[in-house]
């Protein structure tokens, strides 16, 4: 049984969701940039990774701490997971539909699910695997809405859902060990290292417009990032991520009015009722 005090619990769920807030308005304004400049989905990523090291090693600078590391590997494996995680989402927004890339990025929490019960034993039942098979069918129908056709783009929403679920992992267990800004600092920095090795390429200086475009992705998600950090101070990695599910109704919901996505069909919603479903299943069955 927990030992969170309920009202820790409580700002740690509103932290949460307001993290999936800022996650979602940073996909809209990729959404919105479409309209007016041609960014690669990389270059968001790496703008959001690089103003999130600025703004954390600000913030350090001004408290006067410096980092505190008790486990490279932690942090690596946190910061790298959260790359990939986030430069899939991008991409899939890119490619896809707001709407869908934020639902199948949503699927995290079935694979933390899963990840726990492939490594810990104690976790293992019969009704937690059929609810991610469940979860799996919802999965398909976001991936192929119309029943008859598949569209390979939607895996990079699929992909960036597994990755999220390893970032997690690694945050809820680093999150023991660490303090917010020190994970913050490694998670930013490596991941604006790598994306700048990988595709320094498509990384320019902006002009006026894109500028605007990326500081308002960046700062979304960077806000994002921080409440999502500190939310898990105060819940469990499986209570945080249904929290954090609420973004597949917001998507789903307001997706054709923000971001001018085509409304889901009915099997679209279906699969994101299921994904959704399960999510809350595993997370209550989990604090039971």
């Amino acid at each position: 049984m927990s030992t969170i005090p309920n009202r820790a619990r409580l700002l740690g769920s509103l932290t949460i969701f307001g993290s999936a807030v800022f996650f979602y308005l940073s996909t809209v304004v990729i959404r919105w940039s479409d309209r007016a400049v041609d960014i690669d989905a990389s270059y968001f990523a790496f703008a959001r990774f690089l103003l999130g090291f600025g703004v954390t090693a600000a913030v350090m600078a001004v408290r006067r701490t410096g980092p505190r590391v008790h486990s490279y590997h932690l942090l690596v494996g946190r910061a790298l997971s959260n790359c990939i995680a986030v430069f899939c989402f991008f991409k899939a927004v890119e490619r896809t539909t707001v709407a869908q890339a934020n639902i199948l990025n949503m699927t995290y929490p079935l694979f933390v699910a899963l990840i726990s019960w492939l490594v810990l034993r104690k976790q293992r039942d019969v009704k937690a695997l059929f609810t991610v098979l469940v979860a799996i069918a919802g999965i398909w129908l976001v991936l192929a809405p119309e029943l008859s056709s598949f569209k390979a783009d939607n895996l990079w929403g699929l992909c960036s859902g597994v990755t999220a679920a390893f970032a997690i992992v690694y945050l809820n267990v680093s999150r023991q060990y660490h303090d917010t800004n020190t994970i913050l600092l490694f998670m930013f920095g490596i991941g604006a290292v790598t994306l700048w090795v990988v595709y320094h390429q498509r990384i320019t200086v902006p002009n006026a417009d894109e500028g605007l475009y990326l500081a308002l992705c960046a700062g979304a998600g960077v806000a994002g990032q921080y409440l999502l950090t500190l939310g898990f101070r105060y819940v469990t990695a499986v209570e945080g991520s249904i929290v954090s599910s609420a973004r597949i109704l917001l998507a789903a919901l307001i997706g054709p009015y923000v971001a001018f996505d085509p409304p889901l069909t009915p099997a679209g919603w279906l699969g994101a009722l299921l994904i959704f479903g399960a999510n809350v299943y595993l997370a209550l069955r989990r604090v039971a």
